[in-house]
């Protein structure tokens, strides 16, 4: 198995005697290897080297630290419109979550994991299979419903999503929950016809639930892809405009670096964290803990 990104980041300043222009040069380069994007990296580059001028940093270790206090400070905390909506509940309110992303990144075992995080929370999740484009996502949502005690609401493969959420709405309305966590299409990511569905799931929301409801949108990204990852960030933010992202497979060898671009070039947040399969590998998103950890701080 080779090195880890983080390994390297650690190697590279425990190796270093002095901050050249060399250095910066080279920590431009790992930043972009580390998936920062080029703009990001060389923008985090020069203000490590104005923060080393001022504070007068000499050496590579302390320069770690001061790496790991910016990349901080370009991560965005989630607000209450994020991962808040699984604490902020109040009595008779209904919060609804809708899951997007393209097909392979894991959102249907996302929806499930949240759907645990919000039992545990004592919450009281009704899951929608609104991915009535592919019939194993129906199916699949239904086992873990099953698994977790959750009522699934799902349609026959090919009916509307947005009628699905209404009836997801309906069921929770009626007492079945308090928070609804709507699995979605994985196609079509650059196609109008999305956009479109999406706006109708909206307008379905807001006339069920009413504009008291707690409604947010989480792009989901599998963090092994990268810089494609943020690609399909930039046409889902041109679209639809999500609150946040939760980012999968972060456990299997993502080098993590398109958390700061999603903050940087979009100003979307990421909400959750998925280290593994299991219900339990999900963790809420902290900026402090991630920057630290990219930077091969403990």
């Amino acid at each position: 198995m080779g090195i880890t990104f983080t390994e390297r980041i650690k190697q590279f300043f425990g190796i270093q005697s002095a901050l050249s222009e060399e250095f910066f040069e080279e920590l431009t380069d790992l930043l972009v290897e580390g998936d920062v994007g080029p703009a990001g990296a060389y923008r985090v580059a020069d203000k490590l080297r104005e923060v080393c001028r001022k504070e007068k940093i000499t050496r590579g270790e302390d320069a770690r630290r001061a790496l790991a206090r910016l990349l901080e400070g370009m991560l965005m905390a989630p607000g209450s419109g994020a991962a808040g909506l699984f604490d902020a509940h109040t009595e008779g309110r209904l919060d609804v979550i809708l899951l997007l992303g393209v097909n392979g990144v894991g959102k249907t075992t996302t929806a499930a994991k949240l759907a645990h995080e919000a039992r545990e929370r004592g919450r009281k999740p009704v899951l929608a299979a609104a991915d009535t484009f592919r019939a194993a996502a129906i199916e699949q949502l239904k086992i873990h419903g099953e698994r977790l005690g959750a009522r699934v609401v799902a349609h026959k493969r090919g009916g509307d999503p947005a009628a699905v959420v209404y009836d997801a709405l309906d069921a929770a309305l009626s007492g079945a929950g308090d928070i609804i966590i709507a699995d979605t299409a994985g196609r079509m990511h650059t196609k109008s016809a999305l956009v479109e569905e999406l706006k109708k799931i909206d307008r379905v929301v807001e006339a069920k639930a009413g504009r008291g409801a707690g409604y947010s949108k989480w792009l989901v990204l599998d963090a092994t892809t990268g810089r494609n990852a943020l690609s399909q960030a930039r046409t889902f933010h041109e679209a639809v405009s999500p609150d946040g992202a939760v980012l999968t497979k972060c456990d299997s060898g993502a080098k993590g670096g398109v958390v700061f671009s999603l903050a940087e070039e979009l100003g979307m947040p990421v909400v959750f964290l998925c280290n593994g399969e299991g219900y339990r590998h999900l963790a809420p998103f902290n900026p402090h803990e991630y920057a630290h950890s990219f930077a091969g701080l403990d």
